[in-house]
């Protein structure tokens, strides 16, 4: 073919006459396919959001439950649920604000935003920003007074953020149980603090003694104060555990839930 003859076919009509196996082609094929199916993952990631949102909500719903000791799988979530009240807690004051809907506030996205937010010069837990506002869960007894008392808390591990909740009895003090719903730690390792048998060894711990002083600790040897306030560390995952230490020390202390405790203990609530 005529050097005119090719020229005259255009730019699609020289790529077309190429042959099948030249590298114009190959690269065309190669980017066509990147393409498409980068298309389709995001259309399908598009279309799967609202479900894979839903099943978000649920699995924390579910993990709530389970931290209060009341989930039961033959027990519809959404209907077991409903035997909490969440309330927005203010953390400087520790009272209950009705400025949120509780019902679709969101705790992440509030500790996000400088608005809701406070930057954290002192940050034990590793969490940078904490959010001046929380959703807390109550749960009652038949009698309509106060049984158990479920409070978010999270903060760094040895390789991701943890995010769990704390169940409190009535009292504020004595810790009932605590569980994970998100993190990436190490497995067989880190990743044990969803171990049933480390998760029991919370409940019936307590925070402050009797001077009022946080004493629950996350370690090999119990404190001085006892073994009431100590949980064993988790084997070969001394990081791991001291992050969780750290943020539970955190949050139950001043700069997290003490003023909401201390108001709960006197019964102002």
């Amino acid at each position: 073919m005529s050097e005119q003859d090719n020229n005259s076919k255009g730019f699609i009509g020289r790529f077309l006459s190429l042959p099948t196996d030249s590298v114009p082609k190959t690269i065309f094929v190669a980017v066509a396919v990147c393409l498409v199916a980068s298309m389709v993952v995001s259309a399908a990631a598009v279309a799967l959001r609202p479900i894979q949102a839903v099943n978000a909500l649920k699995d924390k719903q579910i993990n709530i439950l389970q931290v209060a000791g009341i989930y039961d799988p033959n027990v519809d979530v959404l209907e077991a649920f409903a035997a909490f009240e969440p309330r927005v807690l203010e953390l400087e004051t520790g009272t209950f604000t009705d400025q949120f809907d509780a019902a679709s506030f969101d705790d992440r996205a509030a500790a996000d935003d400088p608005a809701t937010s406070i930057a954290l010069d002192n940050d034990p837990a590793g969490i940078v920003r904490q959010a001046k506002y929380v959703t807390v869960y109550l749960l009652r007894d038949e009698a309509g007074d106060l049984d158990k008392v479920i409070m978010p808390l999270h903060g760094y591990g040895l390789w991701s953020t943890l995010y769990g909740f704390i169940a409190l009895e009535e009292n504020g003090n004595d810790i009932f149980g605590l569980q994970f719903y998100e993190h990436a730690e190490t497995p067989g390792l880190g990743a044990e603090v969803d171990n049933p048998r480390w998760k029991a060894l919370w409940n019936g711990k307590k925070l402050v003694d009797e001077n009022g002083t946080l004493q629950i600790s996350v370690a090999k040897t119990a404190p001085a104060a006892g073994a009431d306030y100590h949980v064993d560390a988790l084997a070969g995952a001394t990081l791991t555990s001291v992050g969780v230490h750290n943020l539970v020390t955190f949050w139950m202390g001043e700069s997290g839930y003490e003023p909401f405790l201390q108001q709960l203990k006197a019964g102002t609530l």
